[in-house]
């Protein structure tokens, strides 16, 4: 992913084809690992094409997947106060669960900026 956002800047910056050197250039600005063959790889899979077709084209493709989670049912045991206890805990543990999904959502991954 890190890969894809580097080469993306690039474009946005004005760079119409990135090469590896572009690429590795940003990477290593913020730190991040450069992995050599996996930025050879997405440049032989974008050369010659078109940045914005390649992000309409991806863009058709995730709105096709599925997106909402299933959820677990937890089945509160019958009977005394032990019972109610253990459903009390077990709501609190799907409330967080949530909240944890919802900060780690990406939503649009940044892709909204070329409506």
């Amino acid at each position: 992913m890190k890969v894809v956002a580097a080469y993306l800047l690039a474009v946005l910056g004005g760079n119409t084809s990135p090469g590896l050197d572009d690429v590795k250039c940003i990477l290593n600005s913020v730190g991040a690992e450069v992995d050599e063959d996996r930025i050879d790889s997405l440049l032989s899979q974008v050369k010659g094409k078109d940045i914005t077709e390649l992000i309409a084209s991806g863009r058709e493709k995730l709105a096709s997947v599925p997106s909402g989670g299933g959820a677990v049912g937890i089945a509160a045991p019958a009977g005394g106060a032990a019972g109610g206890g253990a459903a009390a805990a077990a709501a609190e543990q799907k409330k967080e669960e949530k909240v944890e999904e919802k900060e780690e959502s990406d939503d649009d991954m940044g892709f909204s900026l070329f409506d």
